[in-house]
């Protein structure tokens, strides 16, 4: 984020930006407007949102599933997310059992939904019959809505997807009619889809430990990442950066994707326009708090479930960045008398030593291979 900002002109420029992040991360909670909004205006400015629409509803060049949230990914990116769609639930853990266990004692439920979806086309959840043998248990706002929790289970394994939107409720449909004809559908490795996602995920967090890499994008879904890394930087699709400031150098293997060291060149030349913008509390940027807090000096939590008389900054407190810095936070809130308000606060926790909290950017020693210099590219 970095220059005069560049309102998109068209969904194409919408899309170009939503590849760079990869995923937009879902969230009902609107304060000031819906996160993926948020995180779009964050980097845009103000812009059409008729582009997003479009590009989810009409082009289908976006659709919803699972990244490291829900989230709004690429349909171009099909084959990476078809992969867990295949094995969902995986594993031999409680949750995974608990759930494979419902899903056979409702088959019945499963049935019935997509022969609904079949027959009718899309549906809302409140629009099918609940014919569930065993209720979903949970203390939490799922417990005995069954049809949402079949229908969020069939998402998962890419039966059904979200086909429109009716406000904030999702309209569903089966997944052969919302994906459109040129989807590639070849499928990925297990090895593919490591370098794939890696080099994804990398790309959208510009500089990066194998651990940043592995918590972003598809979170958890990166076996045997090191040995993928290994191989990419090898070929020299990405390369080994020094994370250092004048004082101390960062520990730890980062890395960045060869497509970027130009941007890199230019923050090291300093040639790069700081921007001042608020970021959404799920901004790709900062949604690994412990990198957040390493890289940026910043200690960031959301207090929407903390009780009012116990928060420190507020209900929903947008993070404040200023060039390659977290500065402050901002506490938004409407009066409906006087429109928007806010309560701005400065970071509780210095700036580390060497980090983004210093005023230019890292510098280092070595050459582009195995010592490349810089630390902090734009989100």
């Amino acid at each position: 984020m970095d220059g005069p900002l560049r309102p998109a002109r068209s969904p194409d420029e919408v899309l170009d930006l939503i590849r760079h992040l990869g995923c937009l991360q879902l969230d009902p909670i609107s304060v000031v407007a819906r996160s993926h909004l948020l995180v779009l205006w964050s980097r845009l400015g103000g812009f059409d949102r008729s582009h997003l629409d479009t590009l989810l509803w009409d082009e289908r060049r976006l659709f919803e599933y699972w990244a490291h949230a829900a989230s709004i990914v690429l349909t171009e990116d099909y084959p990476i997310h078809r992969f867990r769609m295949r094995s969902y639930p995986a594993g031999d853990g409680l949750w995974s059992l608990r759930i494979l266990a419902w899903l056979d004692e409702n088959r019945a439920l499963r049935r019935e939904i997509l022969r609904r979806l079949r027959l009718e086309g899309p549906l809302r959840s409140r629009d099918l019959e609940d014919r569930a043998v065993r209720g979903w248990e949970s203390t939490g706002w799922t417990g005995g809505r069954n049809v949402d929790r079949m229908l969020g289970f069939l998402w998962m394994q890419g039966r059904v997807m979200v086909a429109a939107r009716a406000g904030l409720q999702k309209v569903w449909d089966l997944s052969e009619r919302v994906l459109p004809p040129w989807t590639p559908r070849a499928p990925l490795s297990e090895r593919a889809l490591v370098r794939s996602a890696a080099q994804r995920s990398l790309r959208a967090l510009g500089v990066a430990t194998p651990r940043h890499i592995s918590m972003h994008f598809v979170a958890g879904r990166y076996p045997e990442l090191d040995r993928r890394l290994a191989e990419l930087d090898r070929e020299g699709l990405i390369e080994r950066v020094r994370v250092a400031g004048p004082d101390v150098e960062w520990p730890g293997t980062w890395f960045v994707h060869a497509e970027d060291l130009p941007i890199l060149e230019r923050i090291e030349a300093w040639d790069w326009e700081p921007r001042t913008t608020l970021l959404s509390p799920f901004d790709n940027l900062i949604r690994d708090r412990d990198r957040t807090a390493s890289m940026f000096g910043f200690d960031y939590r959301m207090e929407i479930y903390v009780p009012a008389a116990k928060r420190r900054f507020g209900y929903y407190v947008l993070p404040v960045l200023h060039g390659d810095r977290l500065v402050a936070r901002i506490d938004p809130a409407m009066d409906r008398r006087r429109g928007p308000r806010g309560r701005l606060g400065a970071p509780s926790v210095p700036a580390r030593a060497g980090g983004a909290g210093r005023d230019r950017p890292a510098d280092g020693r070595g050459g582009r291979r195995r010592g490349h210099r810089g630390a902090h590219l734009p989100g």
